[in-house]
C-alpha cells in the first residue's frame, strides 16, 4: 500500500496530530528562520517476517511447543542519516507517519534483530507449520518545511513556511506479532500470516512426507533469508554515515563582500578556529580577530528563493563544514576544513524579508539546522535536527 501527500496535507489524518502542525504556506517569524519541520511525502506498508522456523507436529505431539526460530529479516528504525533518532526532527516525522496511517510505529531507535527468537505456541492439530514473528515494515520519504521570505502577488514580501530543499527516507515498523500457520490454513491476503505461509514449502515432498516432530527445513525461507541479507549488505554499503574526503576545488567563485554572522542584537558572532581540531565558536570581534570572524559566500546558487553557498573564512582560508566522522550525530559541531566539492560544506540560507539581514542556515548533507546551546563566549556552533526552538538558530548576516 502506498500513499502520497503534499506538504500542506501530509500532517496525518488524526485530528489530535494536526492541531499544532506547521503547514506549507502558513506565516512564520524571523525567530523561525533557523528551524525546520518534517512533512511526509510518501508511505509504504509491507508485511515482513522477521523470525521463522518450519515445524512439524505429529499425532500425539500436539499441544504447547517452544520453538527457537531463525532471524529472517532485520529491520531498524532510521530517519535520513540518523539511525539513532537522537533529535526531535526524526521523532516528529515518525509520529506523523503513525498518525497518517493509524498505526503505532516505533518512534525511538530499535531493531528487530535484538528481539528474542523463541515462540511459545499451542498446536491443536498435526501438520506442517511455519512458526513466525512478523511486523508491518513502514518505509517512505519525507520533506522539510523551512521558514523563508516569499514574494507575494501584490509585490510585498512575507515570511512563510515553504518546502525546503532537504528530503530523505525513513524506515520503521509496528509491534511484532507471532504465531503459527499451516499450508492448508485460509488466511487474509497481504497479511503477516500470509507472508509466513509463503515461506513454507507447501506441496513439496518435505511437507507431505512423514517426518518426526520438530524442525523442518524450508528452502523457500532459506532463499528469502539469503536475499534479505544480501539486500541489507548492499543498503549498508550505500548508506554512508559520514562523507568521504572532499575532492579539492581548483578555485572558489566567491562574492566580493565579506560578512560577520552575528547573534542578532548582541556582540558575539561566528569565529573560525585557528587549530584544526577545534570548531567554529561564538566570539567577540576585536583587533585580535585576524579576519577569523569574516566570511564570504562562494559558489552561490539560488532556487525557489533559497540560497545555497559555501562559507569561506577569510582568516584561515577554510570552508565551514560538519566533520564527516560525526555528521550523523545530533549536536555535531561546525568547523572549517580545506575547501572541496563536498555537500558537508554546502549550506542553505533562509532569509528574512528585504530590509532585514536575519538568516537561518541548514547543512545540505545532514539537513540539520545550525545554532548554539547558549549565548556565551566560546560556545560552539552545532547542528540540531529541528533547529533551536528558542530562536537561537537565527543569525544576522552583517556586511563588513
Amino acid at each position: 500500500m502506498t500513499a502520497v501527500a503534499g506538504p500542506a496535507a501530509a500532517q496525518g489524518s488524526t485530528p489530535a496530530a494536526d492541531a499544532g502542525a506547521v503547514q506549507a504556506g502558513q506565516s512564520c517569524t524571523a525567530a523561525d528562520l533557523g528551524k525546520r519541520h518534517p512533512f511526509i511525502k510518501s508511505t509504504e506498508v509491507a508485511p515482513t517476517i522477521t523470525h521463522f522456523k518450519g515445524w512439524y507436529v505429529t499425532e500425539g505431539t500436539t499441544g504447547s511447543h517452544s520453538v527457537s526460530t531463525n532471524t529472517q529479516t532485520s529491520i531498524s528504525v532510521s530517519v535520513g542519516l540518523n539511525g539513532n533518532i537522537q533529535g526531535s526532527f526524526g521523532k516528529e516525522a515518525l509520529g506523523m507517519v503513525g498518525a497518517s496511517l493509524g498505526l503505532n510505529v516505533q518512534v525511538n531507535y530499535s531493531s528487530t534483530s535484538s528481539v528474542s527468537d523463541t515462540v511459545n505456541w499451542n498446536f491443536n492439530q498435526p501438520g506442517y507449520y511455519g512458526v513466525y514473528k512478523g511486523t508491518k515494515k513502514v518505509t517512505g520519504t519525507y520533506g522539510s518545511l523551512n521558514c523563508n521570505r516569499v514574494l507575494q502577488g501584490d509585490g510585498s514580501w512575507a515570511l512563510k513556511w515553504i518546502e525546503g530543499a532537504d528530503t530523505g527516507s525513513y524506515t520503521t515498523y509496528t509491534a511484532l506479532e507471532e504465531g503459527a500457520v499451516r499450508c492448508e490454513d485460509k488466511v487474509p491476503a497481504n497479511s503477516i500470516m500470509a507472508k509466513a505461509q509463503r515461506l513454507l514449502d507447501c506441496g513439496s515432498a518435505t511437507a507431505t512426507a512423514k517426518h518426526p516432530a520438530g524442525p523442518v527445513p524450508s528452502a523457500k525461507a532459506d532463499k528469502a533469508r539469503h536475499e534479505a541479507e544480501k539486500a541489507a549488505k548492499t543498503e549498508k554499503s550505500v548508506k554512508v554515515t559520514g562523507s568521504p574526503a572532499p575532492a579539492t576545488r581548483t578555485a572558489l567563485n566567491c562574492q566580493p563582500g565579506a560578512y560577520r554572522i552575528d547573534v542578532p542584537g548582541k556582540v558575539l558572532n561566528w569565529s573560525a578556529p585557528l587549530l584544526a581540531n577545534d570548531g567554529i565558536r561564538l566570539r567577540e570581534s576585536n583587533w585580535t580577530s585576524a579576519h577569523l570572524d569574516n566570511w564570504r559566500l562562494c559558489n552561490v546558487t539560488e532556487s525557489n528563493g533559497v540560497i545555497e553557498a559555501s562559507l569561506w573564512n577569510w582568516g584561515n582560508g577554510g570552508c565551514a563544514t560538519i566533520p564527516s566522522n560525526i555528521a550523523n550525530l545530533e549536536q555535531a559541531y561546525l568547523t572549517t576544513a580545506t575547501c572541496g566539492e563536498d555537500d558537508l560544506q554546502r549550506f542553505y540560507i533562509y532569509r528574512d524579508v528585504p530590509g532585514s539581514s536575519k538568516i537561518g542556515l541548514q547543512n545540505k548533507y545532514t539537513g540539520s539546522m545550525l545554532g548554539h546551546d547558549r549565548y556565551a563566549d566560546g560556545e560552539l556552533i552545532r547542528q540540531f535536527s529541528s533547529g533551536r526552538q528558542d530562536g537561537t538558530g537565527t543569525y544576522t548576516l552583517t556586511a563588513v
